[in-house]
Formats: C-alpha cells, structure tokens, sequence
C-alpha cells in the first residue's frame, strides 16, 4: 500500500517554486518522494528532510554586492549575484566569455542537480584555448535579504590548454539557500587546476555540483574547501572518457560549531588506462559534522584502471563527529583500485616534542594542523592563489 509522504515546509515550498517556474514534472515528483532521508545511501549522512528545515523567497536581483570573500590577487574576475551573469570587463587572450539559458548538468537520480537543473535561469560560458594566463575567478555571490539563488557555469578548454579557474562562494550575513552547478569538459592534453571554496555566511545553506569530462590525455586537480555555511554539500562528478586521462580529486571540509559539511563523489572509469587519486581531508571542531563519501565506478572495459580513494580526518574535539563511506564498484578485472581511511585527533608525541622545545601548545596544535593541510595547499603552484587559499585557512584556525 503506497503512503503518502508527510511534506514539510522546506519541501512544500520548494515545490511552490518549482511549480512557479513551469517544472510541473519536477514539482510532482519532489511531492511524491519528498527530500532524500538516511534511507537514500547517497544521502546516508545528510538527511536533507531532517537538516534542511526550511527554504526562503527566490532572490530577487542583487542590487548591492558585499565586500569579496576572497580576492585572488591578479585573477581575471567574473560575477554571477543571485543567478544573474554580470557585466565582464575585457578579457584575456583565449578566453571567450558568454551567456546562454539554463542550466548544465546531466541529468541524474538526485535532488539537488535536478533542483538546480529545474530552477536555474542563465549559465556563464567560458571557452578556454592556449595556455591561459591569469587565473580566472568565478564570484558566485548571494546578495541582499535572505533568499534562494540558483547558478550555473559551463566551461570548455581545447584540446592541449591549460589554465587555473576559481570558483568562490559567498553573499551577504544573511541565511540564504545556494545551489550552484559547474560543468568543466577538459580537451586532449588539457591540463586544469579547478579550486572552489564555499565561503558562505554561517547561517547558509549551500548546495553545490561540479561535472568533470576528461578526454584523452587530460589532467585535473580540484581542490574544494568547505568552510563556510551552516550545512553544506558539494557534489563531485568526474568522468574519466579518455585513454591516459588523470586527476587528482582533492577536498577539504573545515567545520566549526554546529556546522555540518559534505563532500561526495561519484566517479566513473569509462575507457581503459586511466587513473586518479582523490584524497578528502576533514577537521572538525566543537559539536560539528564532516561527511566524506566516495564512490568509483570501473566501467568493464575500463581495463588498467589505477585508482586509489583516500579519506583522512582530524578531529579537535570530542563532540565532532566525521563520517566516511567509500564505495568501490568495479566491473573489469585487470585493475589497481583500493581505498583507505583514518581519523583521530592531534597526534600526542608530536605534541609533547613541539611543547617540550618551548612551543605553546596553542602554537603546537596549530603547527600540527598546518602539517596535516599541507599536502593540499602546497601542490598550487600559483604564488598568489596559493597565499589566498591559506589565507581561509588561517582564518579558519584563529576561529573566524
């Protein structure tokens, strides 16, 4: 016998929205499932029915921007405020930059791409060729009072470029709701470094979905940080579609009091003779929640896939919780795949030795921390860009 779900107010006016902008289908069928509970294994650890309570007004235009979160000094600046694509000043050489309609993700069993694919208005285009030079940054703001904004970037880079795109998320103090897509499609021999960090006000709700299509030869590294927003997920797609295409998918969840993060991939080895590394990183403080989940997918003619899934977790207190669940599917037989995962708190030998050569131990702790984070930050060979991102982690560790 079918029961009736039982909707509450976050999903009855997400529904009213939907419905609003003419995805009659969508609307249906999010008023018969509801939002995804632990019950739904991709959403074990994110009950978005019990954490996401409520949902405000769609964001009306933004009319005043607040001070950048985070300006990477240098960078070819771009700006989408609530959805819209804002006006861009020139250009540099190789870089083509437009509007289209919609959003850009591939359509999937998950409420959040298909939220995001229902309610989004105008994509930000970019077309990447040579070796492009500044960074680029995308500025995704949601701007004025508290409101639902939906965002969409869809970025092609030729055949044998290569170039760095940061993508920041921020707005104003206020509790806004962000769901933001990101479709990046690297030519043969590209080569990408692809860094987001969610910078969102404490009482946020941000909702984010990257799609990687490598071809053959291409190379990626992302790294996501998640440090701002109250609950936050980050979704990672990446198709490996190409023979010797490579990445190294790379996230960090930084979680204070009453913050809850989540960072899930799910990766697909399509062709033979690829590889990848994700290593997820998580500290988390206070009575916070980090969620790391990792799923691999070896397609059965992805023979000589060499794959290796990390997760790694620090926890600074005893009321944090950090929770991982790799997942490895593997459908060819001549494969190097595996996963691994640890977590604990500060290591005490090294406490003590930093200590016992007059380090205080607040110096000591943050030192060790700093260690632990290392392995991310310092593969960013850009100067400039390398000191912004471990200028939000400074500011993370001092408590802000």
């Amino acid at each position: 016998m079918h029961v009736p779900v039982r909707l509450g107010p976050a999903e009855q006016k997400l529904i009213d929205q939907l419905t609003a902008a003419g995805a009659v289908a969508e609307a249906e069928r999010l008023g018969g499932a509801g939002l995804p509970t632990r019950r739904v294994e991709s959403y074990h650890y994110t009950d978005l029915k019990q954490l996401l309570r409520s949902v405000p007004e769609l964001a009306a235009a933004a009319t005043e921007a607040s001070a950048p979160a985070l300006r990477v000094p240098g960078a070819y600046q771009l700006m989408i405020a609530n959805g819209a694509v804002q006006e861009t000043g020139t250009a540099p050489a190789g870089v083509i930059v437009g509007k289209a309609a919609g959003s850009v993700l591939t359509t999937r069993d998950d409420v959040v791409t298909r939220l995001n694919l229902a309610l989004t208005r105008e994509c930000l285009t970019l077309d990447l060729d040579g070796s492009v030079d500044p960074v680029i940054q995308i500025d995704r703001r949601t701007e004025g009072a508290a409101g639902h904004s939906t965002s969409a970037a869809k970025i092609f880079v030729a055949d044998d470029s290569s170039a760095v795109i940061v993508e920041t998320y921020s707005g104003s103090e206020q509790a806004h709701l962000g769901n933001h897509a990101t479709y990046l499609a690297l030519g043969k021999n590209a080569r990408v470094t692809h860094i987001t960090v969610n910078l969102a006000a404490k009482k946020a709700t941000h909702f984010a979905s990257n799609e990687y299509h490598l071809a053959e030869g291409a190379q990626l590294r992302t790294l996501i940080i998640n440090a701002g927003a109250a609950l936050s997920r980050t979704q990672l797609f990446p198709r490996y579609e190409g023979a010797g295409a490579y990445a190294d998918i790379t996230g960090l969840n930084l979680v204070s009091d009453g913050q809850h993060a989540d960072i899930t991939m799910d990766a697909l080895h399509a062709v033979p003779h690829t590889s990848s590394k994700p290593l997820f990183k998580s500290i988390a403080r206070g009575r916070s929640k980090a969620v790391v989940q990792g799923r691999l997918v070896v397609a059965r003619d992805a023979q000589k896939t060499d794959a290796k899934l990390m997760s790694q977790g620090l926890m600074l207190s005893d009321e944090a919780e950090i929770l991982t669940k790799p997942e490895l599917e593997i459908y060819a037989d001549d494969v190097v795949c595996g996963h691994g995962s640890t977590c604990g708190q500060l290591d005490e030998d090294s406490l003590f030795y930093l200590m016992s050569r007059g380090i205080a131990k607040a110096d000591a702790e943050t030192m060790l921390v700093r260690a632990f984070l290392a392995e991310l930050i310092d593969p960013i060979e850009d100067e400039a860009l390398n000191e912004a991102l471990t200028a939000v982690i400074e500011g993370w560790l001092a408590g802000s």
